[in-house]
C-alpha cells in the first residue's frame, strides 16, 4: 500500500518532466527545419494531421462507451481550443524561435506559470490565502520564475564554455556577431512580441481545457477533436499564407517530415492527453509549473545540436528558475494534501482514488459507477471516477 501510494504521487511529477524533454526535443528539431527553410504554417498543419491520425483510433476505441453527449457549448469550446494553441500559439511561437533562437525562445516562455497563475486566480481556479505559508511560496516560485526569464532576457554576460561546447563558437564569432546584430536589428523584436503572445494563448489554452473536460470528461476523445480541429483552421491559415508558394508544402524524408511526426505525436497528441488528466487533479497551474525545465534541457541540447551559445545570463537565469519552480510546486503539493485533507469523510477509498491519476472510467450510473469529487470551495474541483469491476477502460 505504501509504495502503490507513493507511486501515485509521483505520476503526475513524473509525466510533466517527461513531457518538458519532450517538447525540448522538439525545439530543437523545430528549429533547425525553420532555418532550412521549412514552413511554419506547413508544420503546424502536417503536425496536427499527424496528432489526429494518431490520437483518433485510441479515442474511439477505448471510450466508445465513456464519451459524454456533444453540445453546442463543448463544441464551441473545443474551437477556442484549436484557435489558441495549434493555430495561434504554435504559429507564433515558431515564427517567433526561427526570428530568435531555439534556447531564447524556450527561455522567454518560462513566463507561462505566472501567466496561467493570474488567469487562474482571476477565473477562481486556484485558490491563495495570504497568510498561507503554501500559498505565499506559490506566489513567491511565480516571481522568481518570471524574474529568471527575464534575467536570461535581457542581461547576457559571457560564454560560458563547457566540456560538451569548447572550441566550437570560436571561429564562428566575429560573423556570429554581425548575424546575431542583424537579426536584432531586423527581427528580434519580432520575435519577442510573437513569442510573449503565443505565451498568453499556451495559457488561455490549459485554463480552457481544465474548464472542459469538467463537462467533457474524456481526455482521448478531446485531444483527437482539438487536433482536428486544429489541422483544419490552421490549413486554411496556411493556404493563404503560402498561396504563392506552392513547394512549401512538399516535404521529403528528411529533418521536416521528423519534425511533423515527432511534434505531432510527442507534443500534440500526447501531450495534450497527459495535460489534461494532470490538469483535472491538479490544475493548470500546476501543469504549467513544470515549463522552466524544459528551457533548460533546450539550453543545454542547443548548445550541442545547433552550436548556439550558453552565457552566463542563462546559467543565472537557470539557476533562479528552478528555484522558483521548487516554491512553486511546493505550494502546489501542499494544495493537494489540503484538499484531500478537506475532503473528510472516508479515508479509505476516496483518499486513495484523490492521489490517483483521473483516467476516464465514466459510465451510466446502471453500471454501479460512483464518483468522487475531492475539494470545495473557491479551488479547483477534481472529479475522480471509480469504476465497478472490471467496467473500465485503462
Amino acid at each position: 500500500m505504501g509504495v502503490g501510494k507513493v507511486l501515485n504521487d509521483v505520476k503526475p511529477y513524473l509525466a510533466m518532466v517527461l513531457l518538458q524533454v519532450g517538447f525540448a526535443g522538439m525545439y530543437i528539431v523545430a528549429v533547425a527545419s525553420l532555418k532550412r527553410g521549412m514552413s511554419h504554417f506547413v508544420l503546424v498543419v502536417y503536425r496536427n494531421l499527424c496528432a489526429t491520425a494518431v490520437m483518433a483510433p485510441f479515442a474511439l476505441w477505448f471510450e466508445r462507451n465513456a464519451r459524454p453527449r456533444m453540445t453546442i457549448t463543448i463544441f464551441l469550446k473545443i474551437m477556442g481550443l484549436a484557435m489558441l494553441e495549434p493555430v495561434l500559439d504554435q504559429n507564433l511561437y515558431y515564427m517567433g524561435a526561427n526570428l530568435t533562437s531555439a534556447g531564447f525562445a524556450s527561455a522567454l516562455i518560462n513566463i507561462l506559470p505566472a501567466v496561467t497563475f493570474v488567469m487562474a486566480l482571476v477565473l477562481r481556479m486556484e485558490k491563495v490565502r495570504l497568510r498561507s505559508v503554501h500559498s505565499q511560496a506559490k506566489i513567491a516560485g511565480t516571481v522568481l520564475t518570471v524574474a529568471g526569464a527575464v534575467l536570461m532576457v535581457l542581461y547576457h554576460g559571457p560564454v560560458v564554455q563547457f566540456p560538451w561546447s569548447k572550441g566550437q563558437h570560436h571561429h564562428d564569432s566575429a560573423g556570429g556577431q554581425g548575424a546575431n546584430s542583424a537579426a536584432a536589428a531586423g527581427g528580434f523584436l519580432t520575435g519577442i512580441i510573437t513569442i510573449v503572445i503565443a505565451c498568453v494563448c499556451w495559457s488561455a489554452f490549459f485554463v480552457l481545457q481544465a474548464n472542459t473536460l469538467k463537462s467533457y470528461p474524456a481526455e482521448l476523445s478531446l485531444t483527437a477533436l482539438i487536433c482536428l480541429m486544429g489541422s483544419l483552421m490552421s490549413g486554411s491559415v496556411a493556404l493563404v499564407a503560402e498561396r504563392r508558394n506552392t513547394q512549401a508544402w512538399v516535404i521529403g524524408f528528411d529533418t521536416r517530415l521528423f519534425t511533423a511526426v515527432y511534434a505531432g505525436i510527442v507534443c500534440s497528441g500526447v501531450a495534450y492527453y497527459v495535460q489534461g488528466i494532470v490538469s483535472r487533479q491538479r490544475g493548470p497551474v500546476f501543469v504549467t509549473a513544470f515549463n522552466p525545465l524544459c528551457m533548460i534541457i533546450t539550453a543545454v541540447m542547443g548548445s550541442i545540436i545547433l552550436k548556439e551559445e550558453i552565457t552566463l545570463g542563462s546559467v543565472i537565469g537557470a539557476a533562479i528558475i528552478v528555484l522558483g519552480l521548487y516554491a512553486l510546486i511546493w505550494g502546489k503539493s501542499k494544495d493537494s494534501v489540503a484538499d484531500v485533507s478537506a475532503s473528510g469523510g472516508s479515508k479509505g477509498a476516496s483518499a486513495a482514488a484523490a492521489v490517483e491519476l483521473p483516467i476516464t472510467l465514466a459510465q451510466p450510473n446502471g453500471n454501479g459507477n460512483c464518483k468522487h469529487e475531492v475539494g470545495s470551495g473557491r479551488g479547483v474541483v477534481f472529479d475522480v471516477e471509480t469504476p465497478a469491476a472490471n467496467n473500465g477502460h485503462y
